[in-house]
């Protein structure tokens, strides 16, 4: 058998950065509505950022669009335009504000991207351990931020990057920062769904069995707090990803949640 070399393992680790969006779409590719919606933001922020350089909400703002944006890049060079467009402002945020929690994390944000458009390379190679790093910092300082966002994203590196020694991955890690997640906004939908993903995927049934009756009970209030076209995207993948997870229980562990 033979072994896989570093680039090899980190094409596969990198599509993990698919599942960090902060509004991650089920079809980013075909659906031209959400896909609409993201350049238009993308050119709105941009021009904020442009106008007012120097706030704080303007940069991060612009780092989260182009994220958003480069999710629906048609080709690699794009989505590293897009990508570098938001690390540059988050970058000049962060070199005014390093306490700046939303700079690092859409920093990580944009850096995945990056990391994706330029897979398979040292480069690439490279950017993990800088998303790692990055998140950590936005864990630190704002853990909360975004529905608890910091630690969400951090549990999903750990959880799909290969482990030691190609790269960063880890369960234990995982686990713990997907739970804090959950522990910090129970009432998200994208905590409690990580969470019982992870847990069927580890084969572990009974705790997966109760984020998904957690996952239940929230529901009806998630479909009533976030509502309107600027949560759309997600529950068009939530309702996907729910429905599929709830299947792959059954399927794996022989009655239903």
């Amino acid at each position: 058998m033979s072994l896989q070399t570093p680039f090899q393992a980190q094409g596969f680790a990198l599509l993990l950065l698919l599942a960090l969006a902060v509004r991650a779409p089920g079809q980013p590719a075909t659906n031209k509505v959400f896909a609409a919606r993201a350049e238009t933001e993308f050119h709105q922020a941009q021009n904020r950022f442009a106008t007012h350089p120097g706030e704080a909400a303007a940069a991060w703002q612009f780092g989260r669009a182009s994220f958003d944006w480069a999710e629906f890049a048609t080709n690699e060079t794009r989505r590293a335009e897009v990508a570098q467009a938001g690390i540059a402002a988050c970058r000049q945020l962060l070199a005014r504000d390093p306490k700046s929690a939303p700079g690092h994390y859409y920093l990580a944000m944009d850096c995945g991207q990056l990391a994706k458009a330029e897979a398979p390379s040292m480069a690439a190679y490279r950017l993990v351990k800088e998303i790692e790093r990055e998140f950590k910092a936005a864990v630190e300082l704002d853990e909360a931020f975004d529905f608890a966002g910091p630690p969400r994203c951090l549990g999903l590196l750990y959880r799909d990057a290969p482990g030691w020694p190609v790269s960063i991955g880890s369960r234990h890690k995982a686990r713990e920062f997907l739970e804090r997640a959950a522990a910090l906004a129970p009432d998200f939908p994208e905590n409690q769904l990580n969470l019982a993903e992870s847990q069927v995927r580890w084969h572990q049934p009974a705790e997966a069995e109760k984020a998904l009756k957690k996952l239940d009970a929230i529901w009806p209030a998630a479909q009533t707090n976030f509502v309107g076209e600027a949560w759309e995207q997600n529950w068009d993948e939530w309702m996907a990803r729910r429905a599929a997870v709830k299947a792959e229980f059954q399927k794996n562990f022989k009655h239903a949640p």
